[in-house]
């Protein structure tokens, strides 16, 4: 199983909420780039870069960031926060995203997310699904749907989509645990899936028990910032 840090972006700095609320703010570091270096640095090879200004405006905002981080590392970076046109994949793919990661667009405008895989190639996307009750959230988790997780995921997953990462908004940023029941649903309905998953990983123990589901990767952001996982562990993890 692949680890992936992440690092969510409000202002330029780097930051977390927890359970998706912009009002519950807390910044790690005015320098993004300071913080994708130590996991580089600690051998890590992929970064989840979360443009949180855009997912609330609706339009890429801090592609900055992502030039930065992607011109000064070799980190592999899946961009997402404020796709919803071409020219927003156009400014990730150009700042230097390896992926482009979309959640709302897939989910409001399929016709034109269809026009996107076919553009830059499906195997440049990664499918966000941040869930709610197994339903899907939007725009950064301010918006709800009744659109049920486990059909989005197979509609996608016909579509040649491979890899797909899931948020339980419940238990995002607070160091709980992650949504072990929700991940082994999910892998047992939709066949052929690569699943991230994402939000609560609070241990090392929280890692193996995904590994074990057969999730594909987790990304982990809060329990590094934290303390509650090193990136000496987290390396060591990744290499097994």
């Amino acid at each position: 199983m692949e680890i992936i840090p992440a690092i969510d972006i409000i202002e330029g700095k780097a930051v977390r909420l927890s359970k998706g609320d912009y009002t519950q703010k807390k910044v790690y570091n005015e320098n993004p780039l300071e913080v994708a270096l130590q996991f580089e640095d600690a051998g890590l090879k992929r970064l989840h870069l979360v443009d949180l200004d855009g997912a609330k405006a609706g339009r890429v905002a801090n592609w900055k960031v992502l030039e930065t981080i992607a011109g000064k590392t070799g980190l592999i970076i899946d961009f997402s926060g404020g796709i919803s046109s071409e020219k927003d994949v156009q400014i990730a793919f150009s700042s230097g995203a390896a992926y482009a990661a979309v959640g709302s667009m897939a989910v409001k405008k399929p016709v034109v997310f269809q026009d996107w895989l076919t553009a830059f190639g499906v195997e440049k996307f990664i499918l966000g699904a941040d869930v709610l009750n197994e339903k899907i959230m939007i725009k950064g988790w301010t918006e709800a749907t009744d659109i049920n997780i486990f059909n989005f995921l197979k509609h996608y997953r016909t579509k040649g989509i491979q890899q797909f990462f899931c948020t339980d908004i419940s238990k995002d940023g607070l160091l709980q645990g992650s949504a072990d029941d929700l991940y082994k649903k999910i892998l047992d309905e939709v066949e052929d899936l690569k699943l991230i998953a994402s939000g609560g990983v609070s241990c090392l123990q929280d890692l193996e028990s995904l590994q074990a589901i057969g999730c594909h990767g987790a990304i982990v952001g809060k329990a590094i910032y934290e303390g509650k996982i090193s990136l000496k562990d987290l390396a060591r993890f990744n290499n097994l």
